[in-house]
């Protein structure tokens, strides 16, 4: 890679002055390249050099051709309490490219210093929180699940100070785009209305052109925002991840999952799972997504007022009517993925009693969500043959792999019966593709970041090779974290 290799095209900076400061990366003392994402290289169009050249500019050191480095502006609610002024503190915007499939996308480095959004921090990051995004982007991607990724991972050469010296990384972060709910709240709650109309043509551009052409070009964007991200959090609960710091920043109007901070995958089921230490009251919850989701629209809904109508009156109840069937959407969404994963045909409320039965069947009992959902397969017929409608022996027998993960069986062996009498052909095989058998298991995560950060980057690249192909059966990452791993906590270090 050399620093004409990205061909920048930024059209955030040419058309929206006042949404961003400029800033220049701080210069890595000794970058050194840890990970690189060859595949999305190629997707990008990327002529890759020697592994010193590539560090030197996906580290911030070396500024390529063509790149208008800047810092964006945006606020956001946290936890449930605005901020007016958030922005990029420890990220750059290098600039867009766009790439093979004829998609712009933004190329970004994170960690590499400090901004004027810094808000006092150092504006730098760890090595280890630096691996867990790529990691867990990839992951998601692999599980066809909207997400930013990850370009490479680049040690710099210098520790950063945290609760103790860890060494200092940083991430390139491609994405459909950096606009989240919280770009759009910057403007409105400053009353800069012009900026906010701005902002959202450049959306409607980037993002949604159909909506350009409708009666009411930005009540179209809402709602191609609410179909977005409702089919984005449905997608989220149907592999068990908690997103952990859910605030409108966090919220992107590409409908891409992006900041992978106090993120993980549940695995015994259980509604109130929390994983981030900040998140006391479990406002992030597993089962409280679906709610957030609506709450962080509502924010979107009120930065946008000026655009649904002159009339604020008449502006208010057109929002009120989206956020109103917000909830229908969602579970329209949630109910589609949940028939995928357990192979089950129709449309609207069609075996939404199946759904809710096995939800009820397997709360409380700590099963685990990801190996119950692939061993159903298993239960589907017991030699796992593809059959018809009804695999499995009158006396429950093929049940053999998936009561054992129930510390009470009896309610999960009433449902399934009910459940195998709706299926149809190829019951089996749908389930297998619809159902990943690996997901980034916890322990295994902090297994391979505290080997990385040590220097061994094996167990890494072995989860990394496992998690980007998840419907491969591979044992050795398919279990559970042992009796002894204990309650798993994550931190806001991305």
């Amino acid at each position: 890679m050399s620093l004409a290799a990205f061909r920048f095209d930024n059209s955030y900076v040419r058309a929206l002055p006042g949404t961003f400061l400029p800033v220049r990366p701080a210069v890595a003392p000794a970058p050194r390249l840890v990970v690189l994402n060859e595949g999305l290289a190629a997707e990008l169009g990327l002529g890759l050099g020697d592994a010193a050249a590539v560090a030197e500019v996906l580290s911030g050191r070396a500024v390529p051709d063509g790149a208008e480095p800047v810092a964006q502006a945006y606020a956001g609610h946290q936890f449930g309490g605005f901020s007016a002024q958030l922005g990029d503190g420890r990220a750059v915007l290098l600039g867009e490219v766009v790439d093979r499939a004829g998609q712009r996308r933004d190329i970004a480095l994170k960690g590499s210093g400090r901004t004027p959004f810094s808000r006092g921090g150092d504006g730098k990051a760890a090595l280890g929180p630096m691996l867990r995004e790529y990691l867990l982007g990839e992951a998601m991607h692999a599980l066809g699940i909207p997400t930013t990724r990850a370009l490479a991972v680049v040690a710099t050469g210098e520790d950063v100070l945290r609760e103790v010296a860890l060494p200092g990384a940083v991430l390139t972060r491609v994405a459909a785009s950096h606009i989240r709910v919280g770009t759009f709240q910057f403007f409105a709650a400053r009353g800069d209305l012009a900026q906010v109309k701005a902002l959202a043509d450049y959306t409607i551009a980037r993002h949604y052109p159909d909506c350009a052409g409708a009666a009411n070009p930005y009540l179209a964007l809402f709602d191609a925002v609410v179909a977005a991200q409702a089919r984005l959090i449905a997608q989220w609960m149907g592999v068990g991840f908690i997103h952990g710091v859910m605030n409108t920043d966090n919220m992107a109007l590409s409908g891409e999952t992006i900041d992978y901070g106090p993120c993980a995958f549940m695995e015994g089921y259980a509604e109130g799972t929390v994983f981030s230490s900040i998140d006391h009251t479990g406002r992030y919850a597993y089962g409280n997504q679906p709610l957030i989701l609506g709450w962080n629209l509502a924010r979107l809904a009120e930065a946008l007022l000026s655009l649904f109508d002159a009339d604020g009156d008449r502006a208010v109840d057109l929002a009120n009517g989206r956020l109103e069937g917000i909830a229908g959407r969602y579970r329209a969404e949630w109910l589609a993925v949940m028939r995928a994963k357990l192979a089950l045909e129709g449309t609207g409320e069609d075996h939404a009693d199946l759904v809710e039965g096995l939800l009820a069947a397997m709360a409380g009992q700590e099963a685990d969500w990801t190996l119950t959902f692939r061993r159903l397969a298993d239960a589907v017929a017991g030699d796992g043959s593809e059959g018809g409608a009804a695999g499995g022996s009158a006396d429950g027998s093929a049940d053999g792999a998936i009561l054992p993960l129930f510390a009470d069986p009896a309610a999960m062996r009433a449902w399934l019966p009910r459940w195998r009498g709706r299926l149809g052909a190829w019951a089996a095989a749908r389930l297998r593709a619809a159902n990943p058998a690996v997901i980034p298991r916890n322990h295994r995560v902090e297994a391979a970041l505290d080997a990385a950060t040590a220097g061994d980057m094996g167990p890494f690249h072995a989860l990394l090779a496992a998690v980007t192909r998840p419907f491969d059966e591979d044992e050795a990452f398919m279990l559970p974290a042992p009796s002894g791993f204990g309650r798993y906590v994550t931190y806001c270090g991305t």
